[in-house]
């Protein structure tokens, strides 16, 4: 067993994210086919981490990612400036007419016995377009990088993608980085490209460069090739199947020092029991069950990730590392977005067990 090797000298940047950006189109409660109106959040599984890192935990954090040159794109890079993360784009020039674009996400947020109900338009993507060589890494990563992160919505966008995060995760491993992966295994996306034979031989050559993984059962399953364990007779939140999965998956990638997941079982849109495991050098960790009441389901576990991810980069004991990835991940559900609306002293305060009463 082994524990992450996290940088303490002086570095440009705590954290760096590699994935596409995407704006969300939020009609709240209301259906699409009934909206007059929506909200527009600028979203993407691996930039929200550095997202909420950088505004909610205090880190100089940055992200790598495709970028139009047009209105939409205009409004994405705006969006990024306010969270305070540093872009390093590859630009693209938009033909006026069918692109490249900057993909769309069309997500409501349903209501009680309804669930939400999210499709996409992720035709003529820029972020599918990326390809190795489009960063320069050894610039990017010279004036220092602790963490780099990426994940497997993003290594399924094209038959390219997957080799920029190759590329990516070795830059930062010559650079002593920590890396880190979030499975996020998308079937109908590996499909267009190959099929989940062809999507577990990328995240395979995606992993043995990482440090961390976060995924649940269905993510080690699916996109690892792990044997699964028969979980009916269990409660959505045990989680001792998972963490005998994990075992699994470090036996098949030793490389991989700590695996972590959030676990939820939904009783409605609006309510939700939530808690989070994390196995690490060998031992496991699980967080505190809380109940929560949903604003927003979408971003929860990116805002879990990004808790966890300060805790280790800060130095604070794997449990506590746990407890602000929870707590974090908790706050989120309560914004809409996808992502952090919390300021750390409420981090801080839900991971000490702290109640919702008035703060006067």
């Amino acid at each position: 067993m082994a524990q992450l090797s996290v940088r303490t000298d002086s570095c440009d940047l705590d954290f760096l994210a590699l994935g596409a950006l995407v704006h969300r189109l939020d009609p709240g409660i209301i259906p699409f086919r009934k909206a007059k109106s929506f909200d527009i959040h600028v979203s993407g599984g691996e930039y929200n981490v550095a997202a909420n890192l950088a505004d909610c935990f205090g880190l100089k954090t940055g992200v790598a990612t495709a970028m139009v040159n047009y209105g939409i794109g205009e409004m994405v890079q705006g969006r990024v400036r306010e969270m305070g993360v540093k872009p390093f784009y590859k630009h693209f020039e938009h033909d006026g007419v069918r692109g490249p674009n900057i993909a769309t996400v069309y997500s409501d947020r349903g209501q009680g016995v309804r669930p939400p109900v999210v499709f996409y338009n992720r035709a003529n993507e820029a972020g599918g377009m990326l390809k190795p060589g489009d960063f320069d890494w050894k610039s990017i990563f010279a004036s220092g990088v602790r963490w780099f992160h990426s994940g497997g919505i993003f290594a399924a966008l094209s038959e390219t993608t997957s080799e920029v995060i190759v590329e990516g995760m070795q830059a930062a491993k010559a650079a002593g980085a920590v890396t880190s992966f979030d499975l996020n295994y998308r079937a109908k996306l590996w499909a267009t490209i190959g099929g989940a034979a062809r999507g577990q031989e990328m995240i395979s050559k995606i992993v043995k460069n990482v440090d961390m993984l976060v995924g649940n059962e269905e993510d080690l399953q699916k996109s690892l090739g792990i044997a699964g364990h028969d979980v009916e007779s269990k409660g959505a939140l045990d989680p001792d199947s998972f963490f005998k999965m994990i075992e699994r998956a470090v036996d098949k990638f030793p490389n991989v020092k700590m695996v972590a997941t959030t676990l939820r079982e939904v009783h409605s849109t609006n309510r939700h029991d939530w808690a989070a495991v994390l196995w690490y050098d060998g031992k496991r960790y699980v967080s505190p069950t809380c109940s929560l009441d949903v604003v927003d389901r979408i971003g929860g576990g990116d805002g879990f990730a990004s808790g966890l991810i300060y805790g280790m980069l800060t130095g604070k004991e794997p449990e506590q590392a746990l407890r602000l990835g929870w707590a974090h991940g908790a706050l989120i559900t309560t914004f809409p977005g996808d992502t952090t609306m919390a300021k750390l002293p409420e981090v801080e305060q839900l991971a000490k067990g702290g109640s919702a009463r008035v703060q006067r």
